[in-house]
């Protein structure tokens, strides 16, 4: 089994159809003002760092890293294929990242996830992220959940 994690534009098809994936999934579990995704030309700003991983050079996740300018960044657009799932493509993605965000001299990585991704906020509290309120333009939210972990 190859699994490659490299920093890709987020514009090719088999991308676009993995983040139509994730929108659907995320509108089958909240509703739409509790969905915070960025579409794709965010995705394509220089203060944003997208990579995406591949099984055996098929694409099986994504990941964002946005900048916000003061020292940390926030984790975006974080999906597996469910037919990639048990690969460990999230925890691969979530390291790679942070070692992208230390080489970026960030101090913390933070990010929101929605209540109803059990999966999501186990892996991200077993990799060391804690709870935190909400950040940024966030506005407290019932069906949110904002972690952060400090990478420096």
């Amino acid at each position: 089994m190859t699994v490659t994690i490299e920093k890709e534009p987020p514009r090719q098809p088999a991308v676009l159809r993995l983040l139509e994936q994730s929108d659907a999934y995320a509108a089958s579990l909240y509703p739409a003002e509790s969905n915070h995704l960025v579409d794709v030309s965010t995705l394509e700003k220089p203060s944003v760092a997208f990579f995406v991983a591949r099984h055996d050079g098929e694409v099986v996740g994504c990941c964002a890293l946005v900048d916000a300018g003061d020292g940390t960044a926030e984790i975006k657009r974080m999906f597996v294929d469910p037919q990639a799932r048990g690969l460990k493509i999230g925890r691969r993605l979530l390291e790679y990242i942070e070692t992208h965000g230390r080489a970026a001299g960030l101090s913390a990585i933070r990010l929101e996830t929605g209540i109803h991704q059990p999966e999501a906020i186990g892996l991200y509290r077993t990799a060391g992220y804690a709870d935190i309120g909400p950040f940024g333009s966030y506005q407290p939210d019932p069906l949110s959940l904002f972690m952060e972990k400090k990478i420096a």
